[in-house]
């Protein structure tokens, strides 16, 4: 079992920034591929970021705003929002995978329980 826990959500204004924090506990934190999603209300989750031992990949729609990044020794990976928008508002999830699936909600075994990402005009 892992446990994944978030923080480092809030209310922020457009054109801001906010880095949020997944803390792991539990098996081994780097036999997992560990992503970011993020599910608005009436929307279905959508893959946001994703970094494996090295290497990251993005949804077009955070892509050179959005920056994943992990600490293998901390057990901690991060998601550095910036210039963030309106569109960006929604409950934003960490998930650990091992499996060969990335972007896919069902390629995940463990979930957070989610923290707010409000972004006002």
């Amino acid at each position: 079992q892992v446990q994944l826990v978030e923080s480092g959500g809030g209310l922020v204004q457009a054109g801001g920034s906010l880095r949020l924090s997944c803390v792991a506990s539990g098996r081994t934190f780097t036999n997992y591929r560990m992503a970011w999603f993020r599910q608005a209300p009436g929307k279905e989750r959508e893959f946001v970021a994703v970094i494996t031992w090295s290497n990251t990949n993005y949804a077009g729609s955070v892509k050179g705003r959005f920056t994943i990044s992990r600490d293998n020794a901390k057990n901690t990976v991060y998601l550095q929002m910036n210039s963030l928008k309106p569109g960006d508002t929604a409950v934003y999830y960490c998930a650990a995978g091992s499996g060969g699936g990335v972007y896919r909600p069902l390629e995940y075994d463990y979930w957070g329980q989610g923290t707010q990402v409000t972004v006002s005009s």
